[in-house]
């Protein structure tokens, strides 16, 4: 991917452990790398099809008059503010370098590197208590309107019978597909969060749900610990997961399976 750099970008601001740097700030150096496509521009010699590093420079000296302790909190700060606020940026690599650390040593700078992305996450939505319109209808809103994600797409909803515990009313299910700032295990927090806001209550197991909010895919990522499993490990053989989700990305590839949600479908049909 192509990148816009920024080099020693000199702020004076007021971070730091100590109360006096906060009262009497000091010289910070941020180094940006910026990850986007900008062939468009170059093709077309136009500033709008690209991110304009003047207005990017002017934003960071502005995002840096917030105070905080922790260079790291900063840099934390800034990089998910550049990814918000301009939407060509995919990635952002991103150095935060102080001359004046108070480490009573010779030392030129002390800085901190971080990272930070939008990643492509998949969700599949389920629903049998209640008005499950109602909390479905309630799940996407919490996450469109959450700065952690964007481009958030929403598949129809699909009533199925229910799997596993079978004495339960049907479901209403949907997919979404969306960018996010969130780790997977952040991602997994504010999911359950949501359930928890609609009164979810974990009785039994496959058993009826306010709400059901279950992380399918991140990237191509593979994570298997206590917590968390992606790709989640029954989509693959789930109608009622797979279907929705076709409507969105019926070629996103499996990562372990190495096949395609549509043919990870077409193996998985409607049951009768």
């Amino acid at each position: 991917m192509d990148k816009i750099r920024i080099q020693n970008l000199t702020v004076f601001a007021n971070h730091g452990v100590l109360p006096e740097e906060r009262v009497l700030g000091q010289k910070f150096l941020i180094s940006a790398e910026l990850y986007l496509d900008t062939r468009a521009a170059g093709m077309q010699d136009d500033l709008t099809r690209t991110v304009n590093y003047a207005q990017v420079c002017s934003f960071i000296c502005q995002q840096m008059q917030q105070t905080f302790q922790l260079i790291e909190a900063a840099a934390e700060h800034l990089a998910q503010g550049i990814l918000r606020e301009y939407p060509l940026v995919r990635r952002v690599d991103l150095e935060l370098a102080k001359p004046w650390a108070p480490v009573h040593l010779p030392v030129e700078s002390v800085s901190v590197q971080i990272s930070r992305s939008w990643h492509r996450a998949a969700l599949s939505m389920g629903s049998n208590l209640g008005d499950s319109r109602a909390h479905l209808d309630a799940a996407v809103r919490a996450l469109q309107s959450d700065p952690m994600c964007r481009s958030c797409r929403m598949s129809d909803y699909l009533v199925t019978r229910p799997v596993g515990y079978t004495e339960q009313p049907d479901f209403l299910n949907g997919a979404m597909v969306l960018d996010t700032l969130y780790t997977p295990h952040e991602l997994l927090d504010n999911l359950q969060r949501i359930e928890q806001s609609r009164h979810r209550e974990r009785v039994i197991h496959w058993g009826p749900r306010t709400l059901d909010l279950d992380l399918i895919f991140y990237d191509d990522r593979i994570i298997s610990d206590a917590r968390l499993q992606v790709p989640h490990p029954e989509a693959a053989n789930r109608f009622f997961v797979l279907k929705p989700l076709s409507e969105l990305a019926p070629y996103w590839m499996h990562p372990v399976l190495h096949r395609t949600v549509a043919q990870l479908l077409a193996d998985n049909p409607e049951p009768v």
